[in-house]
């Protein structure tokens, strides 16, 4: 896995580039991450980071994280991902990566984030079935129902894996192969081409491609 930091999905906005082009961008909040875990092939098998990114109320932090967040000499945070084979050098527990460490403009990255959930809904919406109407599979007055799942006798079962009504959507998706935009370093923004997975205010993870 690349380099890559904790961000904030913060909303959309539109920006011209040098051509006059107007384009669509997704703004990202990259608060300070903080290092707080450092493994090494010596002592872990692997190597990689442990980044921890915007502030936590002590109240809600379990006593573990408590003194994991404290031996790093950091406060609490809410969100903690690892980043494998990704060391800076020189990198010591406490340390701050700020968005300039790590993208420059112009960088392609690939965003993770979990998506909106838009609770149980019907195989129109959750699959795009365009429904069956009158028309066949014994359905009639109901536009929206899936239609026939079963099988005849034999072999008199439904199979795994079918179509069907369900939770739809709060699923961890990647969009890939977006490009860095701007970056507003004093204000801990950054832009990113396309849309990127998730409602405003939901935390993402940003990869390097590089």
């Amino acid at each position: 896995m690349s380099s890559g930091l904790i961000g904030k999905k913060i909303g959309m906005t539109n920006v011209f580039d040098d051509n006059g082009k107007n384009y669509a961008v997704t703004v990202i909040e990259v608060a300070p991450n903080v290092i707080t875990e450092i493994k090494t092939n010596e002592e872990n098998g692997y190597e990689a980071i442990q980044l921890s990114a915007f502030d936590k109320k002590e109240k809600s932090t379990s006593k573990p994280l408590k003194g994991h967040f404290e031996k790093a000499g950091t406060t609490p945070k809410k969100y903690i991902k690892e980043f494998r084979d990704f060391i800076p050098e020189d990198a010591e527990l406490g340390d701050e990566l700020n968005i300039a460490d790590v993208f420059n403009i112009g960088d392609n990255v690939d965003v993770v984030g979990v998506s909106k959930g838009t609770g149980f809904t019907g195989v129109v919406k959750r699959h795009n079935f365009s429904g069956v109407g009158e028309a066949t599979h014994g359905q009639h007055d109901r536009q929206r129902h899936p239609g026939s799942i079963g099988q005849a006798s034999d072999p008199a079962r439904v199979f795994p894996g079918i179509k069907m009504a369900g939770r739809s959507g709060n699923e961890r998706n990647k969009i890939k192969n977006l490009t860095v935009a701007k970056i507003f370093s004093e204000s801990n923004l950054m832009m990113v081409t396309g849309s990127v997975p998730g409602p405003n205010g939901r935390f993402v993870e940003i990869y390097n491609r590089q």
